[in-house]
C-alpha cells in the first residue's frame, strides 16, 4: 500500500479563534477521507523578518524548517485573511522567505478563502501575484471560496457542515492529484 500524498496547510492568520485556522483544522480532519495526508504548519509567528541578507546558507532555523516542509509536501493549501485590502504582513513575510528558494517552484498550490461574500479579493489578488514570483503552480479548480460563519464552528473548533467538508476534501484531492502528476513528470 502506497503512502498518500501529503498537503501542507498554511494559515495566514495569527489570531486565536481565526476562521482561517478553523477551515484548515477542518481540512486536516477531512484529509483521510479525501485519501490524502495533511500537515499543518504552525511556525508563522516564529519566522524572522525577511531580510535578503539573511537568505543565504545557513538559513535561520525557522526558515529552513518552512522550506523543508514545503519541499516534502505534494502540494500546499493556503487559507489567509485579508487585512487592509491585502495579505497580513506576517503571511507576506512567510511568502517572502519562499522567493529565494526553489522548494515552492512548480509546487501545486491553491487557497481557500474563508471571507464573507464581497470580501477577500485583495488577499487573493496579492497571493496570486506573490505566488507568480515564486513559480508556484496554482491549481485553479482547487482555489475556492468557503465563507465561514462563527456559528458553523463546533465546540471542537471544526466545521461540521458537510458541504464545507466536501469542498475541502475536493480541494485536497485536486492538489494531491496535481502533486502526483508533477512527481511523475519529474521522474520521466
Amino acid at each position: 500500500m502506497s503512502t498518500p500524498p501529503v498537503i501542507l496547510l498554511l494559515s495566514g492568520s495569527l489570531r486565536a479563534g481565526s476562521s482561517n485556522e478553523a477551515l484548515l483544522r477542518t481540512a486536516h480532519a477531512v484529509a483521510p477521507d479525501a485519501r490524502v495526508g495533511a500537515v499543518r504548519y504552525d511556525g508563522l509567528a516564529g519566522l524572522p523578518h525577511f531580510n535578503p541578507d539573511d537568505d543565504t546558507d545557513p538559513l535561520p532555523a525557522s526558515v529552513a524548517e518552512l522550506r523543508a516542509a514545503i519541499d516534502r509536501a505534494a502540494g500546499v493549501l493556503i487559507c489567509t485573511p485579508e487585512y487592509a485590502g491585502t495579505l497580513p504582513g506576517s503571511f507576506k513575510n512567510l511568502l517572502d522567505w519562499t522567493v529565494g528558494g526553489t522548494e515552492i517552484c512548480d509546487k501545486p498550490v491553491a487557497w481557500v478563502n474563508a471571507a464573507a461574500p464581497g470580501r477577500g479579493a485583495g488577499a487573493e489578488a496579492t497571493l496570486r501575484t506573490v505566488l507568480g514570483y515564486t513559480g508556484a503552480a496554482v491549481v485553479e479548480p482547487a482555489c475556492v471560496r468557503i465563507p465561514v460563519d462563527r456559528g458553523m464552528l463546533g465546540t471542537d473548533g471544526l466545521i461540521a457542515d458537510l458541504v464545507v467538508r466536501r469542498q475541502l476534501g475536493e480541494a485536497l484531492r485536486l492538489l494531491a492529484a496535481a502533486g502526483t502528476r508533477a512527481e511523475g513528470t519529474d521522474r520521466a
